[in-house]
């Protein structure tokens, strides 16, 4: 018996294909730095360092409309916590944060665009 993925289902928005030195492939393009992902769109992101990290700097994010069920932060080769007060600014404004490595925080994208979730991104780069 053979397994078969289903590559057309895989939401819309950009697809996030692979990592190159200090940045993404994101649908068969190359970006540098850290990028911005929503449902519509992908762009760069000069990302701060991750414990300067405040609600202005994804605020693009923050004015989807709807808003985003919750902000997935790809902090970068490995896992790290975001500065609490982002975390309580966004969480008060109904947006939850969910912080994981970028690896993970790019799977976690392709998968819950699959189904079709309502999420924003911040992706560090993996040498941040």
């Amino acid at each position: 018996m053979s397994v078969r993925f289903d590559r057309e289902n895989v939401g819309a928005g950009p697809r996030i294909s692979g990592f190159v030195e200090g940045g993404f492939c994101i649908d068969g393009e190359v970006h540098e730095g850290g990028v911005l992902l929503t449902p519509q769109g992908v762009e760069r992101w000069d990302a701060p360092a991750l414990d300067a990290l405040v609600p202005a700097d994804v605020e693009h994010l923050l004015a989807l409309a709807p808003a985003p069920e919750f902000l997935l932060i790809g902090t970068g080769a490995a896992l790290a916590r975001p500065p609490r007060a982002f975390v309580e600014a966004l969480e008060t404004r109904g947006i939850g944060v969910e912080p994981m490595d970028s690896r993970a925080a790019a799977r976690a994208w392709m998968v819950l665009r699959a189904e079709d979730r309502w999420i924003a991104a911040a992706l560090f780069p993996l040498n941040r």
